[in-house]
């Protein structure tokens, strides 16, 4: 094999490991920077692969796609992988590419449509929704993430199935697990099972803080902030870091939930987030024969739209399979689209796919050449 012809292969080789994606980070392994150098002689491909961490969990995965990538090039009869992990400077500079000059990846230029998902009181299944409805969106093809900002009562883990999972940290940047095609962060993936969180305001607030600039989400479509029960730090806290967002109120039909719910959307108005409209959760529980038995009464959710003046985007009934979907971490929208519960959250995944607020004249953040 002439020179000339070595060069050619070797350049086939790194466009087709272009290809290859790293699961965690979710962009080609060369851009960023973890392919080295590349070599074919006499068929043989010679590649040196360099990982951000060591222990990098998905290591196995990228070596494996490195292999059948470059394996896949006409004229490459073997491939040999040297495997290494980048050096600081190389990791420094890889974050700092990937965070950018922004101290948020959600300011107010940023593209990301923030939702917050407020119930007022718990128990009204806020957690399930956010976990579902994440699970929906994505499904549709969007790039979703979620936050697990009930510090306290933390659940989006178990919901979404990866309640052992630990974020991967790469320099200054945290990488959140990835469930059902949705990225997802919560304190529970920092602490032992069992252990309780007991923390003031101000570690809160940092919290807040560190998920919102710290953890690497990527260019999100839609980011879902599951937030805990009352009008609390946590809520104050999302309102000053998060003023253009918008919140969706989760009650259930009866008047006492309906009441509290109410208060989560006055207190996000005063910050200046908007309020989307209402959900209206475990709406009665259909039976065989078709009827619906109310458990928890009715009207709740019209009245709570009534008095803030916005739509009731969805009622959602109880069901055995969402909430069995929800102990196994399997979210009913995949496994019982079906159900009526799950027909509902897909129907309001639906509906929030269309913005309320346009994006024209909003700045890419781009600059031409």
């Amino acid at each position: 094999m002439t020179r000339p012809d070595a060069d050619a292969l070797a350049a086939a080789v790194r466009a087709a490991l272009g290809r290859v994606v790293d699961p965690e980070i979710r962009r080609p392994i060369t851009e960023l920077d973890m392919v080295g150098a590349v070599s074919v002689v006499e068929g043989a491909a010679s590649i040196d692969l360099s990982l951000t961490i060591v222990g990098c969990p998905a290591a196995d995965t990228i070596e494996r796609d490195v292999r059948a990538a470059a394996a896949a090039v006409p004229g490459v009869t073997s491939v040999d992988v040297a495997v290494g992990v980048m050096s600081r400077e190389q990791r420094d500079a890889l974050t700092a590419r990937l965070k950018g000059t922004r101290t948020s990846q959600f300011g107010p230029d940023s593209l990301t449509r923030v939702i917050l998902v407020t119930s007022g009181k718990g128990g009204v299944g806020k957690s399930t929704l956010t976990a579902n409805l994440g699970v929906a969106l994505a499904s549709t093809g969007l790039s979703v993430g979620i936050v697990d900002a009930d510090v306290f009562g933390f659940s989006i883990p178990g919901l979404l199935g990866v309640g052992g999972a630990r974020p991967t940290k790469v320099g200054e940047l945290i990488l959140p697990p990835v469930a059902h095609g949705v990225k997802a962060i919560s304190i529970g993936m920092f602490v032992d099972p069992g252990t309780p969180v007991s923390w003031r305001g101000p570690m809160l607030h940092r919290t807040m803080q560190q998920f919102l600039s710290d953890v690497f989400f990527g260019d999100l479509d839609v980011l879902l902030i599951d937030l805990p029960p009352g009008t609390g730090d946590v809520a104050i806290s999302l309102g000053q870091l998060l003023p253009q967002a918008e919140v969706l109120v989760v009650t259930t039909p009866q008047a006492a939930a309906a009441e509290v719910a109410e208060r989560s959307a006055l207190v996000a108005r005063q910050t200046g987030q908007s309020v989307l409209g209402v959900v209206e959760n475990m709406a009665g529980l259909v039976q065989p024969d078709g009827s619906v038995l109310q458990l928890f009464g009715e009207g709740g959710g019209a009245a709570v739209a009534e008095r803030l003046g916005v739509p009731v985007l969805a009622s959602i009934p109880l069901s055995i399979p969402l909430r069995e979907g929800g102990d196994a971490g399997a979210p009913v929208v995949l496994t019982s689209p079906a159900d009526p519960a799950a027909a509902a959250l897909l129907a309001l995944a639906d509906r929030l796919r269309v913005r309320s607020v346009p994006l024209a004249g909003r700045p890419l953040g781009v600059t031409p050449l």
